[in-house]
């Protein structure tokens, strides 16, 4: 039997809840974000009306970091959009914006659309934010902003790419892609690779409409969906010191783009849906 059957077969067996939360569907967004809290980056040389005396640089990996509580340009603001609340995050400075409590075993579902808005040092590249999870350790572990974690990729094109930040690991099965420096997730592989992998299929809604993500985290796996595709497939999640990573907070990135996030809820599992199960399930 395949590996992820036997981590599915298994998968009912596991704690299926939060510490913190009852069993039932959370929503995460409210107009004071009270689930949350901010810890703002580095901000570039470019960015106007700062505090006087706010450090800034050419380089938002290197530097002094704004910290914590400390969103002075209202980076993470909750707007009203066609009478629904939404999250809309400018991108001017990088950020995170982190839940306060640790989740495990959960289904993460959310929408998100990107503005129109970038900003350096991104002015020319890709529209980029991004999912992490089972965010654990100090804020600013990684570029003086984000926490270690595992990363659902939202970028322009890269919806749910797997990203291992700061320290993690963890399994994906790959093949190669002609002209690309970077594997794709094939759930027909046999091969193993850990890394920044590429998801697949693409599956992008245009540019200004909404995308629907997904991730559904069990034990030490997990499996991303953007747009109700299977698109990443991660196992055997492991912290720096090997230890398996398996909960943590969650963390929504603020990355020189402006975009849009709404209908952001969290519930508890103790399996992996069975129409999940069919569609992940390899020939023995």
């Amino acid at each position: 039997m395949k590996k992820w059957m036997m981590i599915l077969a298994a998968g009912s067996l596991l704690a299926g809840c939060a510490t913190t939360q009852q069993d039932a569907t959370v929503s995460l967004l409210d107009a004071e974000l009270s689930n949350f809290e901010i810890w703002m980056g580095i901000p570039h040389d470019s960015v106007k009306g700062l505090p006087e005396g706010t450090p800034t640089s050419p380089n938002c990996h290197k530097g002094t970091p704004m910290g914590l509580d400390n969103d002075v340009k209202k980076v993470f603001n909750m707007i009203e959009e066609d009478g629904e609340p939404v999250l809309h995050i400018s991108g001017e400075i990088y950020g995170g914006l982190t839940t306060l409590e640790e989740y495990e075993n959960y289904h993460l579902s959310l929408q998100v659309k990107w503005g129109d808005k970038k900003w350096e040092p991104r002015l020319t590249q890709l529209r980029d934010s991004g999912i992490l999870y089972h965010c654990h350790g100090e804020h600013g572990t990684f570029w003086n902003v984000w926490k270690s974690s595992l990363e659902c990729q939202v970028q322009e094109t890269d919806l749910g790419d797997f990203i291992q930040i700061a320290g993690p690991r963890a399994e994906i099965r790959t093949s190669p892609v002609e002209g690309s420096k970077r594997p794709r997730f094939d759930a027909e592989s046999d091969t193993y690779t850990s890394g920044y992998i590429s998801a697949w299929p693409e599956t992008d809604a245009p540019h200004g409409e909404w995308n629907t993500i997904e991730i559904y985290a069990l034990g030490d796996s997990s499996v991303h969906l953007a747009n109700g595709e299977i698109v990443m497939v991660v196992e055997n999640a492991v912290k720096r010191d090997g230890t398996p990573l398996t909960r943590g907070q969650i963390q929504i990135q603020s990355e020189a783009a402006e975009c849009f996030y709404k209908d952001m809820t969290i519930t508890p599992i103790r399996d992996f849906p069975t129409a999940l199960k069919s569609q992940l399930r390899l020939k023995d």
